[in-house]
């Protein structure tokens, strides 16, 4: 493999053009031609003056220059510039999509300036051509959208490339062998890009990460996550600050919130779940009334503002659900282990409460933090085992429970709810992470239990900020 882009240009030339242009530029009403700018280039080779030339021709063919009289040339004023992000297409051409609403304007292969997809650039117009798209040329980078790439290594004796996986990038990335990281041939990596000289037609890069060989579960896994930018691995900072929050509940907090920790409290979620981040209680009270609490993990208690906990969740956003994993907004330690509404395990929790009435009205409300302790954790399958047959585990608060999330239900869609289930496709893989058996998931009552109060809560808390 030689050092070159993969789309065959010829970045001499783009990079001698940007260069002519950058003097224009500087003397935007100054008349030039090719031995002037030649001069101010300190070419003297007979050889690269009649580049320059050419050029000069190229460019007023464009519309970026104004040939005045023969062989001499000024700014085009009516050129306007442009600042966008660029992408490639699935064929493989770039384009570059305005800051502000406008066309799409195409960049030529010669004319992207080591533009990466996901950039934000500079760009030059030329004139629009009838029956043409607006075509740009790219004068300036002004930030890297991206930086690390996932791909296949191809080693030499003397130096190595990573090719990139996806086809929308169009060049491989040269890698020292000093920068390797131990990558052998074949191996699926991640290059971070480090500079990519002016001259150079590849990037220059270094190896931050084996991810293993091609096919494996775990390499492919790490290499999806990679390749859309999700950390799956937590900065040492935040595993260890995560690591120094104390779990234990002080009575003196217990003393600010509303105690539900002899409420029967109960979590319905799937059976491999780690992470229970809500709880429903359910307490009867006279006159045919309920109290039902919708519980939510009180992250705020533990991840405060500004620190590097929070920082890191805010980049990453939310938890991404693979088909054999998840990786959480929050470090283990506060997902899996202090914030999860675990059973038979006091939590602090922020919550709304309701007293309905048995046709479900919401006759009172409260909003506020609160501290749980869980009585039981079903699984969807164990809840929906219990409604269908009216046996087991509380099995006629569930009843009770389901048939107000019914009534609920039903009134929403008289209001004018829309209906957006739909079956779920559910992946059963091996411990290899193979794949063995593939099945749609249909809702059932057990899941829309716990999500219509989930929405009852949603809709009361937002009528109550909007009145505020």
């Amino acid at each position: 493999m030689a050092l070159n882009s993969k789309k065959g240009t010829k970045p001499e030339q783009g990079i001698l053009s940007q260069k002519v242009m950058s003097i224009f530029n500087a003397h935007p009403n100054k008349q030039m031609n090719y031995k002037q700018i030649a001069k101010n280039l300190e070419l003297t080779k007979q050889v690269d003056r009649q580049k320059i030339a050419i050029i000069l021709h190229e460019l007023s063919e464009k519309g970026t220059l104004f040939e005045i009289n023969p062989g001499k040339y000024r700014l085009n004023h009516t050129a306007s510039e442009v600042i966008g992000i660029v992408h490639r297409d699935a064929k493989g051409a770039m384009w570059l999509t305005p800051e502000n609403p406008g066309e799409q304007i195409l960049i030529p292969e010669r004319s992207t300036n080591r533009a990466i997809p996901g950039d934000t650039v500079k760009a030059f117009l030329f004139p629009k051509r009838k029956g043409k798209p607006m075509e740009g040329e790219v004068t300036e980078v002004l930030k890297r959208g991206k930086t690390e790439f996932v791909g296949i290594l191809d080693v030499t004796e003397y130096f190595a490339f990573l090719v990139p996986e996806s086809k929308k990038i169009g060049f491989d990335i040269f890698i020292p062998n000093s920068q390797l990281k131990g990558g052998k041939k074949g191996q699926k990596a991640i290059a971070r890009i480090v500079e990519w000289p002016e001259k150079a037609k590849n990037p220059i890069g270094q190896i931050i990460e084996i991810l293993g060989n091609p096919g494996e579960n775990e390499t492919e896994m790490h290499a999806i996550l990679a390749e859309f930018g999700l950390p799956y691995h937590y900065p040492k900072a935040v595993e260890e600050a995560a690591e120094h929050i104390e779990p234990g509940i002080t009575p003196e907090e217990i003393a600010k919130r509303r105690d539900f920790r002899n409420t029967f409290t109960f979590t319905i979620d799937p059976y491999d779940a780690k992470d229970f981040d809500d709880a429903i209680s359910y307490k009867v009270l006279d006159n045919n009334r309920v109290e039902i609490g919708v519980h939510i993990a009180d992250v705020t208690h533990y991840v405060t503002p500004g620190s590097i906990i929070e920082e890191e969740a805010e980049k990453r956003a939310t938890s991404v659900y693979l088909v054999d994993r998840v990786v959480p907004m929050l470090p283990e330690r506060l997902s899996n282990f202090i914030c999860s509404l675990r059973p038979d395990e006091e939590k602090l929790t922020f919550s709304a409460v309701f007293v309905l009435d048995e046709k479900a009205n919401v006759l009172e409300q409260w909003f506020g933090r609160t501290v749980i302790k869980s009585t039981r954790r079903f699984t969807y399958e164990e809840a929906q085992t219990v409604l269908e047959t009216g046996e087991g585990d509380y099995a006629k608060e569930l009843l009770h429970i389901n048939q107000l999330a019914k009534t609920l239900k039903g009134e929403r869609f008289r209001n004018g709810s829309i209906d957006f289930e739909r079956n779920e496709v559910k992946f059963i893989v091996d411990e290899t992470g193979k794949p063995v058996k593939v099945f749609f998931k249909e809702p059932k009552d057990s899941n829309h239990l716990i999500e219509e109060f989930m929405l009852l809560a949603n809709r009361k808390v937002a009528e109550y900020v909007g009145k505020k």
